[in-house]
């Protein structure tokens, strides 16, 4: 049983690592599965409190996740249009390989913020603006996931030195 909650753990953790880069996958709370599972092998590697702790870890960068690409776009000065735009940016950019995922934040912020004037029946939009809601947006998103490789790299981490422990 130990081996097939092994594996079970190294798969949710290579699926975290894969969610923490493609929009609509929670990959941190997929790597604390990693860790759940070797926690449930005979061994019990970890204590109550570091699971708890990383718990909280799990809970806050995934909050964070949500919370960081919007920050960024407003202190650019965009608003919820362009974070909105970013958004929608990263799931088309998918389609278009490491360069969309990359790129399609920045265009779908800049896009957000001009369209925003069209629906909302406002002046035109400042182009200038919306690049730097753009930027905003796309630095946004970037240092989400950063911060989500950061932390399920740890929890890579956490398993690969309790799995040296155990055998």
């Amino acid at each position: 049983m130990d081996i097939f909650l092994l594996v079970l753990g190294g798969l949710f953790l290579l699926i975290g690592v894969i969610g923490d880069v493609l929009p609509g996958l929670p990959g941190v709370p997929f790597s604390y599965l990693g860790l759940i599972m070797i926690a449930l092998t005979s061994h019990h590697p970890y204590s109550w409190t570091f699971m708890l702790v990383w718990l909280s870890i799990v809970v806050l960068v995934t909050l964070l996740d949500y919370l960081i690409p919007s920050w960024g776009a407003k202190r650019f000065g965009g608003t919820s249009w362009g974070a909105n735009g970013a958004l929608v940016g990263v799931v088309l950019g998918i389609f278009a390989g490491p360069w969309g995922i990359i790129v399609g934040p920045f265009v779908g912020a800049v896009v957000g913020e001009l369209l925003r004037p069209m629906v909302k029946g406002i002046p035109i939009a400042d182009f200038s603006q919306a690049l730097r809601a753009g930027f905003g947006s796309f630095i946004g998103i970037l240092s989400g996931i950063i911060l989500k490789l950061i932390c399920s790299g740890m929890m890579i981490y956490y398993f690969i030195d309790a799995l040296i422990k155990i055998y």
